[in-house]
């Protein structure tokens, strides 16, 4: 591959479109030659699925999810299927660089998008899910340092995700994120978890610098020093 920022992009893309997890578990349990088939019959596959014309309900997410395809299309194209392997095998063998490792849940589009090409330019190994469930089983794929949480989502919200993830690792690092921190009975749910585990909160909507300063000050320090809903505008 032409530089490590390309492979950057493309892990992060397969990631988006929700193919890097599944790769990772086929190339564990059946080796090289079947994860390429299944990268490569499923992006083309999701081409179809996610174009903007089929999905007038959602041209927002599908146009997203399309570049993300071209993206990988164009990847792969040029890529050797050695060079494509390497890729796929880096969340499995490890990170020796020893970057921190953030997940993202967030349910918009745009949002996690940014975040995570964000944190990518900023040194961090990040994944990100557009939902609870999704986060869940990422979670234990990914095994995070920091679990950057939107609070409101479809499906399992923050709080019930945190909650779970909290049973089988209860030292997690979290930051919820979110624009309803004053609606009841959020307000009080949210309170109690940052009074008790010392979670951050970012209030939407926030700023990329007081963001990045959040995570750096969380990730240096065991536990933060917080009393009530300590919200960053």
């Amino acid at each position: 591959m032409s530089n490590d920022s390309e492979g950057l992009e493309l892990e992060r893309d397969l990631a988006y479109l929700g193919l890097l997890d599944k790769a990772q578990e086929i190339y564990i349990e059946l080796g090289g030659q079947a994860v390429l088939s299944y990268v490569k019959s499923s992006y083309r596959l999701l081409s179809k699925v996610y174009h903007p014309d089929l999905n007038p309900g959602a041209n927002r997410k599908a146009t997203i999810a399309q570049q993300a395809l071209n993206r990988v299309n164009h990847t792969i194209s040029r890529i050797s299927d050695v060079e494509l392997l390497d890729v796929i095998r880096r969340g499995i063998i490890g990170d020796s660089s020893g970057r921190q490792k953030i997940l993202v849940v967030e349910d918009e589009p745009a949002m996690h998008t940014v975040i995570q090409q964000i944190l990518t330019m900023e040194g961090y190994d990040s994944r990100f899910a557009e939902d609870g469930i999704k986060g869940y089983k990422a979670f234990h794929r990914f095994k995070p340092d920091l679990l950057l949480c939107d609070v409101v989502m479809p499906g399992m919200n923050g709080l019930e995700l945190v909650g779970k993830v909290r049973k089988i690792h209860p030292k997690i690092k979290v930051i919820y994120i979110s624009g309803f921190f004053d609606i009841e009975p959020l307000k009080g749910q949210i309170h109690a978890d940052v009074t008790r585990y010392g979670y951050r909160t970012l209030a939407k909507p926030f700023k990329i610098s007081e963001m990045l300063m959040l995570i750096e000050d969380y990730l240096q320090n065991d536990r933060g020093q917080i009393s009530g809903v300590d919200t960053v505008a």
